[in-house]
């Protein structure tokens, strides 16, 4: 498939000048009566009585508290209240969702309540207007947050947990974020926003919308970035931008609307930095010489690096370009009526580059003399009659290396993955008796992905902020370490994967009467994919012994194996909602449903008999049951609810420092409550406290049985509070929040430790005439020292020098907006 980027680039510019005409062409005065003002403080309690919800609903929209399911929603001005580091960041505002997103824009780890994951998001589907950007939520280095960007353009997002959602689209049994993008209407409206703060942030975004012409509607809207980042690493952490445009035509019974966005963006990640570990990994503190807060191991001597990938083949790469996105989406969504029915047919199409260039850690610091001794007893008689009983290690500049200097050893890793996909989901619907609505539908989806790998080269380096490479030498010839280097590429595959879904549902929603209303489904699906994956071999890349950090360096041998994997699975959900009022419910839903073996799952296996048996490779199988209570009034919302989780057959990869792949295959069970709570005791005054208490713990593997499920707290909450000032015509709005996140485990084991960790995040909205918006927010203000993830290239924990990924630091972003 060709990306059409001139019939994109073209549309857009259509909308652009055809928008702009309109604007001016409108009268002054109809224009100042029309014109979009900035999001006004509209009354908190109405607000979330008349909340409307899309995501998970068989056919229109739904009042979100008559919601047999839980699903959390935030509009624009909430999202920007929230400040959030990266798209996944947003889910801290989801109750049951941990989202690690201490790796900068993309890359994120996301757990969702009581659903075992390593690393990734497998549980959580990214959606643009109802559709899966990319139909798979996650492949090595890939996860579906990496695909999105936020900007001025999106209206709001819906989080669904559970639920219906294992019904329709891509059948995620766990989370679906759906970002619903805003369009054009009657009244035009426009928004330029300039941003600053740290890392010397610059920033603008811009949004246009209004009516082109009888019936037709528009809207264009983007960024551009360029920041350093929390962490400095000497070069452009985040450097890019993106267009997004709508054009809807309304039609006699509905509308359709087109949609398209192009994003070139490139994002440094962030992975582990020095730390001392002690108390078995209940104290962590700050490693001496490194701010945790704000340090990088990455710098601008090692920014450009090359990969030894073969004899006579060497590569190079930028740090600069870090994991990210160079992507295009395509869309159309239609809904409309005829001859009683309700048709919705959802298109997407997305081809992007998603690549990694970027640093890996793997041993714990130690220093250069322990280096030094390790070194000379694996290479003493590399040599034949020279035995080996001193090294030299010198900077690149030839200045010694002091023996006491700690130094840490990290993997400059580089993954090129080449994604495309087509995905479209047609619905039926008809209310074939009073208040019983039958909805038919199938899903459709192709995906592939093209990978390039190039694991491992080792570099040795300082354990400082901005690290310096370091040579080492021994005195019977060999080279330890050149220009840095003292691994070579442990794993570097070159595959091809190509994936096929079809499903088909039919759900039922009865209206039993004015208190009760009750929902079933069913989905039956089935995958197809293959993968064409290259046999490795192992070499020295330049036939010279005593350069021993590329000896053994991994590649393809010319050679090829395919495998093939079809599977098929019946997904179920049944719910229902009894209203106490008109503005309170009680509600119980339960669903069965699944996840698929991925194009990972082929490469791990290694041959098509592993492929082939359902007991090494099990399609993992979920049963989730909750039951809730939702209310809202003048004086306060409740939104409240149980949840029990069960799975089996869930594979788990992790990739060490030294280039083992470690596999497993386990179940886990769950049990919890999550709360979204809001009280407004006096005017103007909201206090918002969300959050969740699970326990969760492995099963069916005897290695795990009983431990609990890795990464995930047993409790973790948000306390918010708002006050709104009026000030005549203008007004502010004083907010902040207090998060507290409970201790976890990085690994199935138990053995890494991961201590609680409580923030404190600022902000001040002040609005003037509705036009201009200044804002200021700031988050971890008291500069808080906690883990998102230990060393997941280490199987152990303990005490001592380790590599973990901290919080980021004390960070602010002030910005300024003007709305015409």
């Amino acid at each position: 498939m060709k990306t059409p980027r001139k019939l994109l680039l073209s549309s857009i510019s259509l909308a652009v000048l055809t928008l702009i005409n309109q604007a001016q062409a409108a009268e002054p005065q109809a224009a100042a009566a029309e014109q979009a003002a900035a999001p006004a403080q509209k009354d908190a309690a109405q607000s979330d009585i008349q909340q409307v919800v899309v995501t998970g609903v068989a056919t229109g929209g739904l009042r979100r508290l008559d919601s047999a399911f839980s699903i959390s929603t935030a509009n624009e001005e909430q999202l920007k209240a929230a400040a959030p580091s990266s798209t996944a960041d947003i889910l801290k505002l989801v109750p049951g969702v941990y989202a690690e997103s201490t790796g900068g824009q993309s890359g994120a780890n996301i757990e969702v309540r009581g659903f075992p994951s390593g690393s990734d998001s497998p549980f959580v589907s990214v959606q643009m207007m109802g559709n899966p950007i990319y139909p798979v939520p996650t492949l090595s280095f890939f996860e579906g947050s990496s695909a999105f960007r936020l900007d001025d353009t999106i209206e709001r997002v819906e989080v669904l947990r559970g639920g219906p959602s294992t019904i329709f689209s891509n059948g995620q049994p766990g989370a679906t974020m759906n970002f619903i993008l805003k369009k054009g209407s009657d009244t035009p409206e426009g928004s330029i926003r300039f941003s600053t703060g740290t890392g010397e942030l610059r920033r603008v975004d811009v949004f246009y919308g209004g009516k082109i012409s009888d019936g037709w509607y528009g809207t264009v809207g983007g960024f551009y970035r360029n920041t350093n980042g929390v962490r400095d690493a000497g070069f452009p952490a985040d450097k890019g931008g993106q267009i997004t445009g709508t054009l809807t035509r309304k039609l006699q019974d509905g509308e359709l609307t087109f949609y398209a966005r192009r994003t070139d963006d490139k994002n440094a990640f962030y992975t582990g930095v020095p730390l001392i570990s002690s108390n078995e990994g209940r104290t962590i503190t700050e490693f001496p010489g490194f701010d945790p807060l704000t340090g990088t191991l990455m710098s601008g001597e090692m920014r450009r690096f090359t990969v030894e990938a073969a004899p006579g083949k060497t590569l190079n790469y930028d740090l600069g370009d870090g994991r990210g996105l160079k992507a295009t989406v395509l869309g159309a969504d239609l809904d409309t009526k005829f001859s009683g029915w309700n048709l919705s047919n959802k298109f997407n199409y997305f081809k992007g580059d998603l690549n990694t260039i970027a640093m890996f850690t793997g041993n714990n610091p130690l220093t250069m003399g322990a280096y030094n001794a390790a070194a000379i007893n694996t290479h003493r008689n590399a040599v034949a009659g020279q035995t080996a009983t001193t090294a030299t290690a010198t900077y690149l500049d030839g200045t010694p290396v002091d023996a006491n200097q700690q130094v840490v050893q990290a993997g400059l890793w580089a993954v090129e993955k080449k994604l495309e996909s087509f995905t479209n989901e047609l619905r039926v619907s008809k209310e074939w008796m009073k208040d019983n609505t039958v909805t038919i539908g199938g899903y459709f989806a192709n995906y592939s992905s093209d990978d390039v790998w190039y694991l491992g080269s080792s570099h040795l380096m300082t354990a400082v902020p901005n690290a310096r490479l370091i040579n080492v030498k021994l005195n019977n010839g060999v080279i330890v370490s050149n220009n840095g280097k003292d691994g070579n590429v442990f794993y570097a595959p070159v595959a091809s994967y190509d994936g096929s879904n079809t499903a088909f549902f039919i759900s039922n929603d009865w209206k039993v009467n004015d208190t009760i209303r009750v929902d079933a489904g069913v989905r039956r699906e089935r995958q197809k994919i293959d993968g064409t994956i290259s046999n490795l071999t192992s070499a020295d890349t330049d036939n010279n012994p005593l350069t021993v950090y590329n000896n053994g360096t991994s590649m393809p041998n010319g050679s090829n194996t395919y495998l093939t994997r079809t599977d098929s699975a019946n997904s179920f959900t049944i719910g229902g909602n009894y209203k106490l009022s008109r503005d309170a419910s009680v509600f119980a839903r339960a669903n069965t449903g699944h996840t698929f073996i991925a194009f990972d799952d082929l490469r791990n296996a290694g041959n098509q008999k592993s492929v082939d048996d359902r007991n090494f490779l099990p399609t993992p199988k979920i049963k989730q049951f909750e039951a809730g209570f939702k209310t809202a009034n003048q004086l306060y919302t409740v939104y409240l609810n149980y949840f029990h989780t069960e799975f089996d057959g869930i594979a788990f990869q992790q990739i060490l420092s030294n280039g083992q792949v470690l596999n497993s295959t386990s179940g886990s069970k769950g049990n919890g409550v999550e709360w979204e709570l809001a009280l407004r005791p006096v005017t103007n005054l909201t206090l918002q406290l969300s959050g969740d208490y699970q326990k969760s713990e492995y099963k069916d593997n005897p290695a795990t049985a009983g431990k609990v499920v890795q990464r995930q707290p047993k409790l973790q909450y948000r306390f918010t509070p708002t006050y709104r000032i009026p000030l005549g015509d203008n007004e502010l709005k004083l907010y902040g929040t207090y998060t507290h996140i409970g201790d976890r485990w990085a690994d199935q084991a138990n053995l890494q430790y991961l201590p609680s960790y409580k923030t404190v995040d600022l902000g001040a909205l002040f609005i003037m005439n509705d036009k201009v918006e200044f804002r200021i927010n700031a988050t971890n203000v008291t500069n808080e020292l906690g883990l998102t993830e230990g060393n997941s290239r280490l199987t152990t924990g303990g005490s001592g020098p380790i590599n973990a990924r901290p919080l980021f630091g004390r960070t602010w972003e002030a910005s300024l907006t003007y709305r015409f």
